[in-house]
């Protein structure tokens, strides 16, 4: 009879085990970004951003504890690869998040996707994932790739320019801001211009450029590439007779090492460090507060994406095999994103405004980019339509 009992017992508690959710103790977040060589002042600044979302939330993440494992891309698809699948296979990471670099980003996100896990862009927006190859299982904090580079096609239609001579590295994220500048941009664009990606030596293209006779210059350089080449053209002495306008190449890691080589400079962005809402107000103070130094939209955008993550996990109370109501929830961008309030689209790409930025001199003397006038206001993507999801 005891044994009968006792067993029972067991089988009661066993099938109560299995009918309830598998609450876990950790969310584990793999962390994918560039921490070495040139480019590896942009990873720090994601990486400090993470940190301090995590301060701001207690150090929890959905009311669980939490464990990020950070990995260095070195710029090489291949390696972001092989960070994903560690993650996934050796660390059984629940979400994975970050990458810079849109190359790297169509070899990291179908690998965790494909695994069943979710992948939580924080900037790269290559044009595949927000068209056929959009996932439920992928969102991004970011942008698509071609937006920002629209605004600042629009910007200049809207002044009247052309004769452009446009600029970008040779790979995805490259070829993605011409098309998205030409596609907004009326006027006439004079050459386009593909450079190695990481490059630091920009003489033998600005000889080309002022043999060229443009009247303006559209780049897109992100990080120690926008440095070198504004840097370089500065000291060609052709700010003054042919202007640059720039995305994503003058901010404030950049602004920090141009200086006067930067001021005046205009940019088109989505975020900027005087937006007045008091979630980015306190942001950006705290992270001076703890770094020293103002932070940069690739911070921006990897902070959006834990507080994202912790929304959706919020949301279910912390069942972590609950991926459809993870999704629900992060479909409704419901928490206080340091842009403001914005949407997602069908692809899982932002819906949001796009600003006109310029570097000016600040309060305390130094330069900084401020926001001047806004260009788009809830602006889509272009290839939402090519995505197969409904919902």
């Amino acid at each position: 009879m005891r044994q009968t009992i006792r067993g029972l017992v067991v089988s009661f508690l066993a099938a109560l085990v299995a009918a309830s959710p598998a609450i876990a103790q950790t969310v584990k977040i793999g962390f994918i970004t560039t921490l070495s060589g040139p480019q590896g002042i942009i990873g720090e600044h994601m990486k400090n951003s993470v940190e301090l979302a995590l301060d701001h939330l207690g150090r929890k993440v959905g009311g669980l504890d939490v464990e990020v494992i950070y990995g260095d891309d070195q710029v090489n698809p291949d390696v972001g690869k092989r960070l994903a699948d560690e993650m996934l296979k050796k660390h059984r990471v629940h979400f994975v998040s970050g990458v810079i670099w849109s190359n790297v980003m169509l070899a990291v996100a179908p690998t965790v996707t494909q695994a069943g896990t979710f992948m939580i862009g924080t900037n790269a927006g290559p044009n595949e994932l927000a068209g056929k190859m959009c996932h439920e299982l992928f969102f991004t904090t970011s942008w698509q790739n071609d937006q920002t580079p629209e605004a600042m096609g629009k910007y200049m239609s809207d002044r009247g320019i052309t004769g452009v001579y446009a600029m970008a590295p040779d790979y995805a994220a490259g070829k993605d801001a011409i098309a998205g500048f030409k596609r907004y941009f009326r006027g006439k664009v004079v050459a386009e211009v593909y450079t190695k990606l990481g490059a630091q030596d920009y003489q033998a293209e600005i000889s080309q450029l002022r043999a060229a006779k443009p009247k303006a210059v559209f780049v897109f350089y992100p990080g120690s590439m926008g440095i070198q080449f504004l840097r370089q053209y500065d000291q060609a002495e052709l700010r003054e007779r042919i202007p640059v306008f720039s995305v994503y190449t003058v901010d404030e890691i950049s602004l920090l090492t141009l200086k006067e080589a930067a001021e005046g400079q205009w940019e088109t962005r989505y975020w900027s460090p005087d937006l007045k809402n008091e979630a980015n107000q306190r942001y950006v103070a705290d992270f001076r507060k703890k770094y020293g130094k103002a932070p940069v939209f690739y911070g921006a955008q990897s902070y959006d994406g834990i507080m994202l993550i912790d929304s959706a996990v919020r949301a279910v109370n912390g069942d972590l095999s609950n991926k459809k109501g993870m999704i629900a929830a992060m479909r409704k961008a419901d928490y206080r994103s340091l842009r403001g309030k914005y949407t997602y689209n069908v692809n899982h790409f932002p819906i949001q405004n796009f600003y006109l930025l310029k570097a000016v001199p600040g309060s305390s003397g130094e330069l900084e980019m401020q926001i001047q006038r806004t260009v788009f206001e809830n602006h889509k993507d272009a290839y939402y339509q090519e995505c197969g999801m409904k919902w």
